[in-house]
């Protein structure tokens, strides 16, 4: 497996996290009780490859120094979350990124990034991403003064990885599907880990959204994969 890795562009760093594979259960697991939705049932086996996932959500400072301007509603300081992106921004950003970096970034399937929330082969089975105490590690409708935060300001997750409950909702790459017995069909696309405006049901690490990829909203954001 590789190692974290951290990458520069026009003088941003920014680290991504080597996530190791494996096989887990995805969807309404018994630590989310009877808070989990039909949408996440059945929970279900996935298995996943090695692949790497952003320590943080896409900070306006990375988007700005790619795409040499910052969408976001929230602004004041760059380490805050990038949003107000449609899913066809984050993919042009990606686009561009690649370009600069000579990689292959992309978004992280909703497999991937549930794996990844759930803290990968160290998981702990924490209901949110990183603790069961939802105010350790989510910025919410509860604590969040109803905008973003700087990302790294809770507690990551057992890999290390942080805000991936609350914060932001983050664009995937995959179509919606309304429960794991369904086809994924097209018009809309993934949105997980709820958001500063979202009750803490919904900052849970099995919890899933969705919307159509043209809609903008100083909820959503994006974090990279590769």
């Amino acid at each position: 497996m590789e190692e974290d890795k951290i990458f520069t562009v026009n003088g941003v760093t920014f680290k991504m996290i080597a996530v190791q594979g494996g096989t887990y259960t995805m969807g309404a697991t018994s630590e989310q009780g009877s808070d989990a939705w039909d949408s996440e049932k059945p929970a279900h086996k996935e298995t996943v490859s090695d692949f790497m996932i952003g320590e943080t959500p896409v900070t306006q400072e990375l988007w700005q120094a790619v795409m040499g301007s910052n969408p976001s509603y929230f602004t004041g300081d760059l380490q805050r979350p990038v949003e107000c992106v449609l899913w066809d921004d984050c993919q042009k950003f990606i686009e561009k990124l690649n370009q600069l970096t000579g990689q292959n970034f992309r978004l992280p399937t909703e497999v991937e990034w549930e794996y990844a929330a759930r803290g990968g082969n160290r998981s702990r089975g924490y209901k949110y991403a990183g603790s069961n105490d939802v105010d350790a590690v989510a910025w919410y409708s509860y604590n969040s003064g109803k905008t973003t935060h700087s990302v790294k300001t809770k507690q990551p997750n057992e890999l290390g990885i942080y805000d991936m409950s609350g914060n932001v909702w983050e664009w995937c790459q995959d179509k919606w599907c309304d429960d794991y017995n369904i086809p994924r069909y097209s018009g809309y696309r993934v949105l997980r880990g709820g958001s500063w405006d979202s009750c803490a049901r919904s900052v849970r690490v099995s919890f899933r959204y969705y919307f159509t990829p043209g809609y903008r909203s100083g909820n959503y954001g994006l974090r990279l994969a590769l």
